[in-house]
């Protein structure tokens, strides 16, 4: 009997170091909750917001910021586009004054280029390594924002946008009847310069999460592959992992990130946006401009992606 014992414990240990065996790639994976620092990053005072945490995982002495490190709290933000939350609630660009919008310079000779960003949830925008604006709304509700700026061409744009989450670490938030449910990300934006978001910019995943089982994830080169992980939620805490990779330093403006995968394109529905007027009300702004919504290769669990974007 105790053999017998003995030889099922060896079984089990072997399956369970061959489960870790099966990942193999770059990130940093850490197990479980993260630990709140900040309880709530924002409260809207004209409507309901979900709770945006700010939290901690630790791998080994490292530390990770989830769902990202952001300056929101430098209250450096974009200009509302549409914000119920500060009762900037335009029906149309009609009723928008475009030229009260604050122009940050970039080149003293440069062109005025104006910019409408749509992102779920979360952005920063760099331009030629310069902050120039800031979402004004880290979670919900959905919000849009406007930016000007006076660059030279050629130049280049950084974006970091971030799926926030509700349940710190995990990944998820309470959604479609499940408290511990995967949220979905998202980001379209147009220039007057004729810029748009496609499949043509550039767009790497840092974190990723919940990750019920490793063995979903791959690597192909530099794509961080997860399209065959689990998606569904669950009423019930589950211990799952989430996966986190180095943001390198300056990323915002070094060339030899240009080689990230290309953005993946999502139509509206897929995103679902037919009933959020902070885009529905400025749509040929967008999708009419020609603007496609874009993100990673996994819009459900990749919850930080950094895009890049050469102007010429």
């Amino acid at each position: 009997m105790q053999i017998k014992i003995l030889w099922l414990i060896s079984i089990l240990s072997l399956t369970y170091s061959s489960g870790f065996a099966e990942y193999t790639g770059s990130a940093q994976v850490i197990k479980g909750k993260a630990e709140v620092k900040i309880e709530n990053l924002f409260i809207c005072e004209n409507g309901r917001s979900r709770v945006s945490p700010i939290g901690i995982q630790m791998f080994d002495e490292k530390e990770f910021i989830v769902p990202a490190k952001v300056q929101y709290e430098s209250k450096y933000f974009s200009n509302d586009l549409y914000n119920e939350c500060s009762n900037v609630t335009p029906k149309s660009l009609a009723e928008v004054d475009v030229t009260s919008v604050p122009i940050i310079e970039i080149d003293k000779d440069g062109e005025v280029v104006t910019g409408y960003i749509f992102a779920d949830n979360y952005f920063e925008l760099f331009i030629n390594g310069k902050l120039v604006g800031i979402d004004s709304v880290p979670f919900t509700p959905f919000n849009s924002n406007i930016v000007r700026f006076k660059v030279k061409k050629p130049y280049d744009i950084a974006m970091k946008v971030v799926d926030w989450e509700e349940n710190s670490g995990l990944g998820s938030e309470e959604n479609r009847g499940k408290k511990f449910h995967p949220g979905d990300g998202g980001l379209i934006a147009s220039f007057s310069d004729g810029t748009v978001t496609n499949s043509d910019w550039k767009a790497q995943t840092f974190y990723t999460s919940p990750i019920y089982d490793m063995s979903c994830v791959q690597e192909n080169g530099n794509e961080r592959i997860t399209k065959d992980c689990r998606i569904e939620g669950s009423n019930e805490y589950v211990e799952t992992s989430s996966l986190h990779w180095d943001i390198p330093s300056g990323w915002e403006t070094n060339d030899k990130y240009l080689s990230w995968p290309k953005a993946v394109e999502y139509t509206e529905d897929e995103i679902g946006v037919n009933n959020k007027k902070a885009y529905m009300n400025f749509q040929e702004q967008f999708s009419g401009a020609g603007a496609s919504f874009i993100w990673s290769s996994n819009v459900v669990l990749d919850n930080l992606v950094l895009f890049k974007y050469h102007v010429k």
